[in-house]
């Protein structure tokens, strides 16, 4: 997943804003006690999608693939001060580690998550999102795209995680590989959807930047 020198890496991260105390530990506690933590969004992430809810200060935030809550926190940093966002995550074993740091960076009022399979979930919801952040099972990447897309507002922000698959979507693949498969796929279809307009960010595993015209 790390495309940069260590050595490059730590001053990049070290002339990018600090995470809060909170994100800190939350960082902390998912490495301890939860696998999979390569997972977790993590500073430079964090502070990536951060940043940008603040630039577009949405009214409505869509996540699916909460895992930890951390990328969540990061991005309500942005929400206008009445605005939501909801979570959606299969993991229902991680709900109450989620909910309460959402309660200890103060966004208890504005984050709701929802535990459940996103194909089911996301159908029943106002599409009404001006921030979309899509981080969870690769193989349903292009689903969740079909999901929303034509009911997005103008003007919608998707972001798409790991979309650079720790460099497996320019190999050969030469055995069986869904995931990277379907990430291919879900690539091509951004880049020849003439609805939106992209760019392929490679920061960490890759960020594809989506906006509805």
């Amino acid at each position: 997943m790390e495309f940069l020198d260590e050595k490059l890496e730590d001053y990049v991260n070290a002339h990018t804003s600090p995470e809060s105390e909170i994100l800190s530990e939350l960082n902390r506690q998912t490495h301890i006690n939860v696998l999979q933590p390569r997972m977790l969004s993590g500073h430079l992430q964090g502070r990536t999608l951060s940043f940008l809810s603040k630039i577009i200060q949405p009214q409505r935030i869509l996540e699916i693939g909460t895992y930890t809550g951390y990328s969540a926190i990061c991005m309500a940093e942005g929400l206008k001060e009445n605005g939501e966002l909801i979570t959606i995550d299969v993991n229902y074993e991680l709900e109450d580690m989620v909910k309460s740091y959402i309660e200890k960076a103060g966004f208890s009022d504005q984050i709701e998550m929802k535990v459940g399979n996103a194909m089911d979930i996301i159908p029943k919801l106002d599409k009404n999102f001006n921030l979309v952040f899509i981080d969870a099972d690769k193989s349903n990447y292009s689903n969740y795209y079909d999901l929303l897309i034509d009911d997005l507002p103008k003007g919608a922000i998707l972001i798409a995680d790991n979309v650079l698959w720790s460099g497996k979507v320019v190999e050969e693949i030469k055995k069986k590989d869904k995931d990277t498969e379907a990430l291919k796929i879900f690539n091509k279809k951004i880049q020849d959807d003439d609805r939106v307009e992209n760019v392929l960010l490679p920061i960490r595993d890759g960020l594809m930047m989506i906006r509805k015209k």
